[in-house]
């Protein structure tokens, strides 16, 4: 009764309540955050470790049941499911509802350092993921060009393209699926290796050591102080055909005199295509605390700047 009085003897009151109960309620809405797809997590932990060239055979019994024993003891597992390939071993660990993923991701990773002495020499560290809708691209991009072949299109996406889309913010990673990636191959000639009595390790040594990159100094002055360095990075095939690879007794072989330096593209391990074409596709991940949908937008406002920019003009 007291309410509904003070509604008849004081109706400005009440005006004025509901106007404010209104402008709060229209500033929460603005201030609501959105996303694409909730938020959920499942109690699943994936294990992988890359052993280079073994056999599945040799995967599993030096690599997968020994690291199976050591994830086999974690607290509130359900199901442990292991495969084995050629050079990768993968294992799943399914833990029961309600567990704490990342508690159990710690603990995996705890327990799989301690064994890493016991593992063989080539075996690659392991590597511990928890699955999460995070982790998927919130956009794929298909890329293609009438007037670039697909290795020049892939090296203006990787060296230019792609670190502009990555400094987004909310970006947490750009990757590039399909395309040529250029490679310089260099195919020795066996006989004419023996003929020289050189080896591949030596070839290869020569080269490596050849191409770098690296202070050799420093120039002072009264103000200034400028970093010398040594840029001894190939720059074409003909640098590369003209290195010395042996110098023996005054005789010098070069590379050229023993092998062919390709400028070529590496081996093509994923395809791409939009329509039945072969094209580039850029996917973008976004960082675990970002918003997708403000991330997507940021996202569609860069790629019209960037088609303005590289916009291939008659």
């Amino acid at each position: 009764m007291k309410l509904a009085e003070i509604s008849i003897k004081r109706p400005s009151l009440v005006i004025v309540l509901f106007t404010i109960l209104t402008l709060g309620g229209i500033l929460s809405y603005t201030l609501m955050g959105y996303e694409l797809i909730p938020k959920f997590e499942t109690n699943m932990v994936t294990i992988s470790t890359v052993y280079p060239g073994a056999s599945p055979a040799e995967v599993e019994t030096s690599v997968t049941r020994k690291i199976e024993d050591a994830v086999g003891s974690l607290e509130n597992v359900k199901k442990v499911e292991s495969s084995s390939y050629e050079s990768l071993s993968v294992i799943m660990v399914q833990l029961n509802n309600g567990a704490d993923v990342d508690f159990a991701l710690n603990d995996a990773q705890r327990k799989v350092n301690a064994i890493l002495g016991d593992l063989p020499d080539d075996v690659k560290a392991p590597s511990l993921n928890k699955f999460s809708l995070d982790d998927l691209p919130i956009i794929t991009m298909s890329i293609s060009s009438d007037k670039l072949n697909s290795k020049d299109l892939y090296d203006l996406l990787d060296k230019k393209i792609e670190p502009i889309f990555s400094r987004v913010n909310g970006v947490a990673q750009v990757d590039l699926v399909g395309g040529q990636e250029r490679e310089i191959q260099v195919n020795l000639d066996e006989k004419k290796l023996q003929g020289y009595g050189l080896s591949i390790g030596d070839v290869q040594q020569a080269i490596l050591s050849s191409n770098l990159d690296f202070p050799t100094g420093s120039l002072k002055t009264r103000t200034t102080k400028s970093t010398i360095r040594l840029s001894g990075k190939y720059k074409s095939t003909e640098e590369m055909n003209n290195l010395v690879v042996s110098n023996k007794n005054g005789a010098q072989v070069r590379l050229s005199d023993i092998a062919t330096v390709f400028d070529s593209q590496k081996d093509v391990e994923k395809v791409a295509r939009f329509n039945q074409f072969p094209t580039i596709l850029m996917q973008v991940k976004k960082q675990s605390d970002a918003n997708a949908v403000a991330v997507s937008e940021s996202i569609q406002k860069t790629i019209k700047t960037v088609e303005e920019a590289y916009k291939f003009r008659e």
